[in-house]
């Protein structure tokens, strides 16, 4: 299986990422609305079926929607993703540290329709850097057993103890560390948050993709929503070959009674004006 399992005809990537869990029941929280597993995944449902017939590929997590969202629920050119990652996570506080869901990775799990899986990985300048290589290598690998696409994504954050933190910098570092794993796509930071002239973030992402050195995109975690569309852009002008993004399209609906309408009006729109950035400015990913 080569990466246009989850790209488009251009060979750029205009994914939707749904895989979040207590995050999301965070959201719902923050709104007053129910926080309930059933609200969960009616949402997650329901942007499965608003925005994938428009995406290259749809993330999902195995708890909250996957059955559905495989049984149908896209069409015949969006690939399904499927969250690998086992979260640590308090409720209501961002997670702290990741490893390989077990029941994915094992040998039995039926992963029949799903064409990816991804794992998210916290990195830090700590003792834990090696064990953390250890385990995108693993994931990598099983991916490779179990004859589907692997996305690797780390997500940087300081040490307890660290002195003079530069995001930007560990972002690159964590790269250099961990894309030798060879994961088929590397999903990474926007470099300076999407912040800057285009020139600075020209130069941010040509760092970052020399480092990565292999097909990757980017994510909007950290980026101000109408920042992300030209921070996609910068990253397509640098090598990136598009998007693997959840927030940017879908967070400030979270808790709607109408739904279904704000999905229509609101996140498909943002979907197709970024989905013309990638067709027109990102890199194929066989050129990256």
């Amino acid at each position: 299986m080569t990466l246009d399992a989850i790209a488009r005809p251009s060979g750029g990537f205009a994914m939707v990422a749904m895989d979040q869990r207590e995050s999301l029941r965070t959201m719902y929280a923050e709104t007053g609305g129910p926080t309930d597993d059933a609200t969960l995944v009616a949402f997650k449902t329901a942007v499965a079926g608003a925005l994938g017939r428009l995406a290259s590929g749809f993330l999902i997590d195995r708890v909250y929607g996957f059955e559905q969202v495989r049984s149908g629920l896209l069409p015949a050119g969006c690939g399904l993703i499927l969250a690998a990652d086992d979260l640590v996570q308090e409720p209501g506080r961002p997670v702290e540290d990741t490893g390989l869901d077990e029941t994915v990775a094992g040998p039995e799990f039926d992963l029949t329709g799903v064409h990816a899986i991804k794992l998210l990985l916290i990195w830090r300048r700590d003792a834990h850097r090696e064990r953390r290589v250890e385990l995108a290598r693993r994931f990598v690998a099983v991916a490779a057993e179990r004859g589907v696409l692997s996305v690797l994504e780390p997500v940087v954050r300081a040490a307890a103890d660290e002195y003079g933190w530069d995001e930007d910098r560990a972002i690159v570092e964590a790269a250099r560390e961990l894309a030798p794993v060879g994961p088929s796509l590397y999903k990474a930071q926007v470099p300076r948050r999407g912040k800057g002239t285009p020139d600075e973030m020209r130069r941010a992402c040509e760092r970052l993709g020399a480092a990565i050195a292999r097909p990757w995109v980017v994510l909007s975690q950290g980026v101000e929503r109408d920042d992300f569309l030209p921070a996609v852009r910068a990253a397509g002008r640098s090598g990136a070959s598009g998007f693997l993004a959840g927030r940017a399209l879908w967070s400030d609906l979270v808790g709607r009674t109408d739904l279904d309408r704000g999905l229509k009006e609101i996140a498909v729109p943002r979907l197709e004006r970024l989905i013309e950035v990638v067709d027109r400015e990102c890199t194929p990913w066989r050129q990256a």
